[in-house]
């Protein structure tokens, strides 16, 4: 009997798949900061939880509503009409403001507000102009409204978060069928009839996505709403855990968030699956249609200005700021050091959730077809819900998990007589993990649309040669999949560079990165050598921008062809 049952289990063993259990296991990893945040939040909080629920949970979630109400309305017409505006309509500078509409992607949220907060100053630049053309001397005679308020939080992060949807909604209008646009030119009907009534109920599913990114972006900004005054979930969760060490609150509040997230997806699925639109023809671009004179100059002002606010002027600024401050005698060794600092850990964040990634969809790969399938696919979705949460609530959801690794290793440390110390607790490796948990989305989907694209005969033909798994993937795929991985690389590198939220909770003492050396610059009202940091952020944002322009560019003319 016992032979049998050793026997039946070494068979169970040989049939694992071990790209099934890596999988497995990455997915569980990605799953413990939630399930920690959870025990963490039912720990309790020695009565500040009372305090909390009083004096900061009711305004932070009203700000945080408010919030997310403002940039979803703001974000939807900027990028919508925008969309419309480059995709139907011909007009001087039109294929220049459709890539450059693209440009407010590489700028972060928080070095948005810090660029505006010096242009907008009473004393600033922007306000010292207004005053001299009416008049006034000083600015105890006119001043503009202060931007450090809600109003200026939404419309700050609306210029900058409207790509999102203006991406999704503009492939939505070149792949429409353009006889469903010319049927409706042909009745009569007006060009904001053809908008309204036909583009718009089509576009409304790719609204809907755009809208949820935007809108998760916004939850996950700690830099501008403080920056800017505002006291959202975000800050609350930073300023329980930091400022009163109440990390049971800073949990119970993060859980809070989860629930908006939640919201905000279920309000995304429930909006693609009302809106379900086939056509009988073959899709094609429809002709847009070529304006002159006034009308022309008002399309392209209309599409330039969220380019001018999004982008030209906060990075305008920060080159002259930038180069104002390398004249006066250069960068600080620690901004170098804030500098190196971000490249190793976004290098070694990239190289770990590039892998994790390729792990996570080779599995699924390895599984179709077969009764792992279904599996494979729900560890691929757990595995992607890193994306959605934001990096506040990650960051304190591994606070445990951490502890408990150092404590059980700090356990065999003692055994083999080794002094005890932390581990992963304030360490780069809690970084390095944070940022693949919050960036193996990216990854994972970007390498499973490189394999999809890989016929699945070159699987059977190597395997019918006598090859594994592994040696399939190396010999066949990798070679394929080297677009879609350097893609995955880059917009993982990008990502993990202007990485605040998570940043601040978990990085080690006296560990600066750029995105942490200028959010102190702007708490100290220090620009100068904030600017420098908030410039290399940019440039290094710019190169997934420069990717999706050729990328779109690349389409249209394939599109037009």
């Amino acid at each position: 009997m016992n032979l049998h049952a050793s026997r039946g289990a070494a068979a169970a063993l040989r049939r694992l798949d071990p790209w099934q259990l890596a999988a497995a296991g990455i997915a569980a990893v990605v799953l413990s900061p939630l399930l920690s945040l959870a025990w963490t939040a039912l720990q309790g909080s020695n009565g500040m939880w009372s305090h909390v629920v009083v004096h900061v949970l009711p305004t932070a979630a009203r700000n945080t509503l408010l919030l997310l109400a403002g940039v979803g309305v703001l974000v939807v017409a900027i990028g919508t009409g925008a969309a419309w505006l480059v995709t139907a309509y011909e007009f001087p500078g039109r294929r220049t403001l459709a890539w450059a509409l693209l440009l407010p992607l590489a700028v972060p949220t928080y070095i948005v507000a810090f660029a505006y907060l010096d242009l907008l100053h009473p004393l600033g630049p922007v306000q010292g102009m207004v005053r001299s053309l009416l008049g006034y001397d000083s600015p105890r005679d006119f001043r503009l409204p202060d931007i450090r308020s809600l109003a200026g939080c939404i419309v700050l992060l609306g210029f900058v978060l409207y790509p999102y949807v203006y991406l999704t909604t503009r492939a939505m209008f070149m792949t429409q069928a353009a006889g469903l646009i010319e049927a409706a030119r042909t009745l009569g009907a007006s060009p904001a009839a053809v908008f309204r009534r036909v583009a718009l109920p089509l576009a409304r599913p790719a609204i809907a996505v755009g809208t949820a990114l935007a809108l998760m972006e916004a939850l996950n900004d700690i830099g501008a709403s403080e920056f800017l005054g505002v006291q959202t979930l975000t800050v609350a969760v930073y300023t329980t855990w930091i400022t009163r060490s109440d990390l049971p609150g800073a949990a119970q509040i993060a859980l809070s968030m989860l629930v908006v997230v939640v919201a905000l997806l279920a309000l995304e699925r429930h909006a693609r699956r009302r809106q379900r639109y086939a056509s009988g023809q073959r899709p094609r671009p429809m002709q847009p249609l070529r304006l002159r004179g006034g009308r022309a100059a008002l399309a392209f002002a209309l599409a330039l200005l969220p380019v001018v606010v999004g982008f030209v002027l906060p990075a305008g600024y920060l080159v002259a700021e930038t180069m104002a401050r390398l004249g006066d005698g250069g960068v600080s060794p620690q901004l170098l050091a804030s500098t190196r600092n971000t490249v190793l850990v976004a290098v070694a964040a990239t190289l770990a959730t590039v892998l994790a990634g390729l792990v996570m969809a080779w599995a699924l790969r390895l599984a179709q077809g077969r009764r792992r399938e279904r599996p494979a696919a729900l560890r691929l979705r757990a595995a992607s819900l890193g994306y959605a949460v934001p990096g506040t609530v990650l960051a304190i959801g591994l606070l445990m998990p951490l502890a408990w690794f150092d404590d059980g290793a700090n356990l065999a440390l003692r055994v083999f007589g080794m002094e005890p110390r932390m581990l992963l607790m304030g360490s780069v490796a809690a970084l390095v993990l944070v940022y693949m948990l919050r960036f193996l989305a990216i990854a994972a989907g970007g390498i499973e649309s490189g394999l999809a694209r890989i016929p699945p005969s070159l699987d059977q033909a190597a395997a019918s040669l006598g090859h594994r798994a592994g040696a399939i993937l190396r010999r066949v795929h990798l070679p394929l999949l080297r677009p879609s991985l350097a893609a995955a690389a880059l917009l993982v590198f990008v990502d993990a560079m202007k990485e605040l939220s998570a940043t601040l909770l978990l990085r080690p003492l006296n560990f600066e990165t750029l995105a942490t050396w200028l959010y102190a610059e702007a708490s100290r009202g220090t620009y100068e050598e904030g600017a420098v940091a908030a410039m290399l952020i940019v440039l290094v944002g710019l190169l997934p921008v420069v990717l999706l322009a050729r990328t779109g560019l690349r389409f249209g003319k394939e599109r037009a062809s």
